[in-house]
């Protein structure tokens, strides 16, 4: 039979069972962290024990963070630039990529032309980009074809003022802008504005062959409208890589405008021969009705002899003479017609 346990025994139950507890979660942090926490101590990168339980209870991977810091403490990056242990927690929380901004930083210290600090590094990568590309970039510019190569022209097509046409290909060597990275214009912009250039620059030109003798003419035109404004980028170089004789469009479309020129001048002939058509029938049909009215008044002349015979205006003898009158007009008019001949 089980004893009740007095006051003073109760607690220093109390405390052992504490104690006991407090024991047992420090030696799972060190069961769980211990590699990690003797990483950051041999590094110097400063992360303590309890610091990556802490971690671990916000839900951030501790891991992460330790090999991050250390690798910024092993390339000379200290806490004053920055890169302290709560910055590099706050940018995983935010959902950046910590091991990609350090990287960069390391890059652009190692290439020493680039000024990227921490802050920068930051704002880049949570804005989408990819910094150690862009940092790469920087220190190894990029070269862009122009037209892409995925692009299904083959060349950029432009036309010179003697009708002339012109096949270009273009390499477009281009550094990342790290100050106009967010918000700038990406690489299918400095495509569309070289092209755009190039076939100006070529339409500009009087004729083809000074744009074969003179390649450069084009880069130089292009470079002079500082096409890499508002961009990501900042163009290097345009170098013209192929450049081929196309079609004669402008004698093509001389042609086309005299195919064109000429069924309009066709259709106008046509048009005007079917009014005169139009005009000759009238005529016809206006003869035919002073036809029918002379028939019509033809008919009226034996009625109208009838009537003078019988009111007696008109007799036999006047008739007889009117005959022979008419006989006397068509004999002379037989004779005239037969003299003509």
């Amino acid at each position: 039979m089980l004893l009740p346990l007095a006051q003073g025994e109760t607690f220093w139950l109390v405390i052992t069972v504490g104690v006991m507890l407090f024991l047992l979660l420090v030696f799972a942090i060190l069961a769980r962290f211990f590699r990690l926490w003797i990483q950051s101590v041999t590094t110097g990168a400063g992360i303590g024990l309890f610091d990556l339980f802490w971690m671990w209870i916000r839900k951030v991977n501790p891991a992460v963070i330790v090999r991050s810091k250390i690798m910024a403490v092993q390339a000379g990056i200290t806490d004053a630039e920055g890169v302290t242990s709560g910055a590099l927690q706050a940018h995983y929380m935010a959902g950046g990529n910590v091991p990609l901004v350090i990287r960069s930083m390391i890059a652009a210290r190692k290439a020493k032309i680039i000024d990227l600090d921490f802050k920068r590094a930051t704002a880049i990568d949570l804005a989408g980009r990819n910094i150690l590309e862009a940092v790469q970039t920087s220190v190894y510019p990029r070269v862009i074809d122009c037209p892409a190569k995925d692009s299904k022209r083959a060349s950029l097509d432009a036309i010179a003022k003697n009708g002339i046409q012109l096949k270009v290909k273009a390499r477009v060597t281009v550094r990342a802008n790290l100050d106009q990275l967010i918000g700038g214009a990406t690489e299918e912009t400095i495509i569309a504005r070289v092209g755009e250039g190039i076939v100006s620059a070529i339409g500009s030109a009087d004729t083809h062959k000074d744009v074969l003798e003179n390649p450069d003419r084009i880069s130089r035109a292009v470079l002079a409208k500082k096409l890499d404004s508002q961009t990501a980028f900042e163009i290097v170089s345009i170098d013209i890589a192929d450049i081929d004789v196309g079609d004669n469009i402008g004698a093509r479309l001389q042609a086309d405008q005299a195919e064109a020129d000429t069924r309009v001048a066709r259709a106008q002939a046509e048009g005007r021969r079917a009014i005169a058509v139009a005009k000759e029938q009238e005529n016809f049909s206006t003869i035919e009705e002073s036809r029918a009215k002379l028939v019509e008044a033809e008919a009226l002349v034996p009625r109208a002899m009838a009537e003078a015979f019988q009111t007696g205006k008109l007799g036999i003898l006047d008739y007889y003479k009117l005959q022979n009158v008419q006989a006397d007009t068509d004999m002379r008019e037989a004779i005239a017609k037969a003299g003509k001949r």
